[in-house]
């Protein structure tokens, strides 16, 4: 018996097949629903534009929240608001120039 097995993911609607084991199962899932969540956010505020750059941005915010979490101070929602702004602004610049 393998100990991978495939786990389908859903995000944006579209299905992802990831193998892992059975012990990073409920992880995996969790961080799945987490991602599709946050890019549905960002999708549905109208600012941006195109699958690939909601999905930067999404990554972008989920790893804010990390670095955050690890240095154990947590963001005010209007200072975590004003840095993924910066954020945006930096990304939409870099991606026009791509």
């Amino acid at each position: 018996m393998s100990k991978y097995h495939t786990v389908v993911l859903k995000i944006l609607g579209k299905e992802y097949k990831i193998i892992c084991t059975k012990d990073e199962q409920a992880d995996l899932i969790s961080s799945a629903q987490q991602l599709d969540q946050q890019m549905r956010e960002i999708r549905l505020s109208g600012k941006v534009s195109g699958g690939e750059r909601v999905a930067v941005l999404a990554a972008l915010n989920l790893t804010h929240e990390l670095i955050q979490s690890k240095v154990n101070k947590a963001p005010t929602p209007t200072s975590l608001g004003k840095n993924l702004n910066k954020m945006y602004l930096k990304i939409e610049t870099a991606l026009k120039k791509v």
